[in-house]
């Protein structure tokens, strides 16, 4: 395929379904997401416009970049960079977030003194997610002097670094509740938000391929938030990711997913919520027996 394609910075090469079915396959392989043939502009945009910036002329030619050896792996990693980053917001869903207060509400009446309340913002994007978990974790915990973690994880490091530096565009402010406008947690800066010092060092970023959760050191976690990221996998890796999760709850602890995500997933560790407003799991403290869950 000839630079004749390209007519501008904007114009990338058409991805015949040959082409696409063999990016789809290896998107899919190395990172579980499930591109459908609706999205296939967005996968020509992405990877026609990266083409250009590294020099191919084919799908096919960069195909064969991104294979080869180290230098491939490291342009593997910018390319998931592109194509994996997902809408974010802070205090996206309402509906989920009342729920994780009143559950901070209890385990503030119930954890030990000494116990750190954990929680973790699965596909965390670029940090408002994880951020808002810390905003509700500060207010229901902070001022009693309790202590909390809050981990963000994602498989884009661009975004990670974005998440890290806790700064947001000033529009930003049209979802946060009053109680987050404290100058304790964020200032107004320059058309931006920064989040504050004494938020960000509750909170952890860090690289995780949600397929290789058998590598994330993360267990006992007290809140385990995984919304709108199951949507972009197929069924029976979504009970895998879910089956996988379950594991990582401390007793009493919950998992939060998006409405419609999996509608008939079930766990023997896990009650469901009955809720018509929110998808969600307890991580039981007893088995039927009346002894303590394996973990």
């Amino acid at each position: 395929m000839s630079h004749s394609l390209y007519t501008g910075l904007g114009s990338v090469p058409e991805m015949d379904d040959v082409q696409f079915s063999r990016w789809q396959s290896l998107l899919e392989e190395r990172t579980g997401m499930c591109l459908p043939t609706q999205r296939r502009s967005f996968l020509q945009t992405s990877l026609g416009l990266r083409m250009q910036e590294v020099g191919c002329d084919s799908y096919q030619e960069y195909y064969d970049r991104v294979l080869n050896g180290p230098a491939g792996a490291i342009e593997w990693s910018t390319l998931v960079d592109r194509l994996t980053v997902q809408e974010t917001r802070f205090f996206r869903d309402p509906d989920a977030f009342a729920f994780v207060e009143q559950h901070m509400r209890q385990l503030a009446r119930t954890l030990p003194a000494t116990s750190t309340l954990e929680a973790w913002s699965v596909g965390c994007s670029s940090g408002e997610e994880a951020y808002s978990l810390a905003m509700m974790a500060e207010q229901v915990l902070g001022e009693a002097g309790r202590r909390y973690a809050i981990t963000g994880t994602d498989i884009s490091t661009i975004v990670l670094r974005k998440a890290r530096a806790g700064r947001y565009l000033a529009r930003s402010l049209q979802w946060l509740p009053d109680f987050c406008r404290d100058s304790s947690m964020l200032s107004l800066e320059n058309g931006h938000i920064q989040i504050s010092d004494m938020l960000r060092k509750h909170c952890c970023f860090s690289q995780v391929n949600i397929l290789n959760l058998d590598t994330c050191p993360l267990e006992e976690q007290h809140i385990i938030y995984c919304q709108n990221v199951l949507i972009y996998f197929r069924r029976w890796r979504r009970r895998e990711i879910l089956n996988a999760l379950a594991q990582r709850l401390a007793p009493g602890g919950v998992l939060i997913i998006g409405l419609g995500e999996m509608v008939d997933w079930q766990h023997p560790l896990l009650e469901p919520v009955r809720s018509s407003r929110v998808s969600a799991f307890v991580r039981k403290t007893e088995n039927s027996t009346g002894e303590t869950a394996r973990r």
